[in-house]
């Protein structure tokens, strides 16, 4: 595993300068649209040994993104030999909707990074006739970190409707407790976005919201859905095949409870009633 990480390392070196350039381009457009004509802006480095550790860092994140499938299947290879069929299928199923729900939250993310950085330089404009010297690099990671904040923050419905089916949290509680659930949310997206901007902080917390509620009413479903096949396995099988209730037979000879016949009586009994007549 190291040394594809070694070889993923080498190959974001050079990829470093086209996603810095593509990224950089993409905040500084969004600030220099804002305050191009009130506040000077440059991007700087503070000393000679900056731009070799900006593009040994990068590269490094970009090799972690680039060997993360691999890391992913190295670990189930190592853990589904110990789960039986039935325990490896929730895994199966559940993996390529976290892998969607983690594209939609970074999706979510890059959406709004002009609008962030925006709202930032906005407050430039109060103090005319000043500069910025941006270091270099730092808005980049800034980036990366919102785009892995909302990746890992929109696994919260895949949580959720695991706990359910888990049977650790019941749909009528969630629906209940809805509201509590809605403002922890926004109080938590209000923590874990990096820029800590009410932009940044309202695009995670309503769709966050909104896949709440739903994989709310999804755990409902499915828990009714296994209610029901429960109680029908309950069913004895003379009532599935004619739908009506079994009739208690009265009789005042005790019945064989499999044959629905008088019970033959034991050797204790006829041996008995022999001595007796």
């Amino acid at each position: 595993m190291i040394s594809v990480l070694i070889v993923a390392w080498i190959g974001g070196w050079f990829a470093v300068m086209p996603v810095y350039g593509y990224v950089n381009g993409v905040i500084e457009r969004a600030i220099l649209e804002r305050i191009g004509k009130f506040v000077k802006f440059q991007t700087v480095f503070h000393n000679t040994t900056e731009p070799f550790m900006l593009k040994m860092k990068l590269s490094f994140y970009i090799a972690l993104i680039i060997v993360l499938p691999y890391i992913v299947l190295q670990v189930w290879g190592f853990v589904a030999p110990a789960l039986k069929d039935n325990e490896q299928r929730p895994f199966k199923r559940l993996a390529p909707i976290s892998g969607f729900l983690f594209l939609l939250g970074a999706g979510f993310a890059w959406l709004i990074v002009p609008t962030t950085f925006s709202w930032f330089a906005s407050y430039a404009e109060e103090f005319p006739g000043t500069g910025i010297n941006q270091e270099a690099g730092l808005q980049v990671f800034l980036v990366a970190k919102m785009l892995l904040a909302f990746g890992v923050a929109f696994q919260l419905p895949l949580i959720v409707f695991g706990m359910g089916m888990a049977g650790i949290l019941s749909a009528d509680t969630l629906l209940k407790y809805w509201r509590h659930g809605a403002s922890a949310i926004f109080v938590i997206s209000m923590i874990i976005t990096p820029s800590q901007d009410p932009v940044s902080m309202l695009m995670m917390a309503i769709p966050l919201t909104l896949l709440f509620i739903a994989s709310v009413y999804a755990v409902k479903f499915v828990q009714r859905k296994k209610v029901r096949i429960e109680s029908e396995d309950n069913i004895p099988l003379e009532v599935i095949r004619t739908g009506e209730p079994i009739a208690v037979r009265e009789s005042d000879e005790p019945v064989n409870a499999n044959l629905g016949e008088p019970a033959i009586p034991r050797d204790d009994e006829t041996i008995d009633q022999q001595g007796t007549s």
